[in-house]
């Protein structure tokens, strides 16, 4: 019976230990303050589609900061996966609005362009 529990304490309780050795993600968290500086940089805090998630990113970050101030490095690296998904998510909205509004300007100056050849003449 005293085998039996050794056997089963040992390894639960070296799991245990190894919890709490969990490292600092500080590679993720560069990525996130990366990621939250290009959407910044593309304008997302002026796209209402992508003003929501660049705040969660932004919010999240400021969590894993203080998850890992606690010492909570498990928490900090989930937070930081979210934040970085949300970064990212207002970058794409971002680049996505940026090129339908250029689109939108391409076409409406080949219209122009366009009238403005009919009226001199050239045949649509």
């Amino acid at each position: 019976m005293k085998m039996f529990s050794l056997t089963i304490a040992g390894p639960v309780l070296l799991a245990l230990g190894c919890a709490g050795n969990y490292p600092p993600p500080t590679q993720q968290m560069a990525d996130v303050q990366s990621a939250n500086r290009s959407a910044n940089e593309l304008g997302a805090q002026n796209n209402p589609r992508a003003q929501l998630h660049l705040k969660l990113a932004e919010d999240q970050l400021l969590q894993a900061k203080a998850a890992m101030d606690h010492d909570d490095n498990r928490a900090a690296d989930r937070l930081l996966t979210r934040a970085k998904a949300d970064a990212e998510l207002a970058v794409a909205l971002t680049r996505e609005d940026n090129a339908k509004t250029e689109a939108t300007k391409a076409y409406d100056q080949s219209n122009a362009q366009r009238s403005v050849n009919v009226e001199q003449g050239a045949h649509p």
